[in-house]
């Protein structure tokens, strides 16, 4: 019984690689141009990755420095700067007052002369903007 089990699977796996192997001939044959544009676009794809990680300079950043000359074009004070790189941090105006000691209200102040000063209509648009004038990280 045992050797009859292992003629049939045998005999099943060789028809299972015969047909393989001819379907593998008929594709090799029929996509030939498909098969090489193929290989082709995978090798220049890892060449322009090789170059492009080979010909980009790294460029290391030193210590952050803050742009004294917008901080003093646009009149911030050294709290306004404060509360500017807390804004950054995603803290509402209760945790901005915890964090300072100061009265929720003057966070307001502080927040909406900031939007004055920056000609900013919100907190997204002013942390982008100080990021641009280089006043916070």
């Amino acid at each position: 019984m045992k050797r009859m089990i292992f003629l049939y699977a045998g005999a099943l796996a060789a028809a299972a690689f015969a047909v393989q192997w001819l379907e593998y001939r008929y594709a090799a044959r029929a996509l030939t141009g498909e098969i090489y544009i193929a290989v082709l676009a995978v090798a220049f794809v890892g060449l322009g990755i090789w170059a492009g990680m080979r010909l980009t300079p790294r460029t290391v950043r030193g210590p952050f420095e803050r742009n004294r000359a917008a901080i003093d074009s646009l009149g911030l004070t050294p709290r306004e700067c404060e509360i500017l790189g807390l804004l950054a941090s995603g803290q509402s105006n209760k945790e901005l007052a915890r964090t300072l000691g100061i009265s929720p209200n003057t966070v307001k102040t502080h927040v909406a002369r900031l939007f004055e000063k920056l000609e900013v209509g919100g907190r997204i648009q002013a942390i982008e903007k100080a990021r641009w004038l280089a006043l916070i990280e």
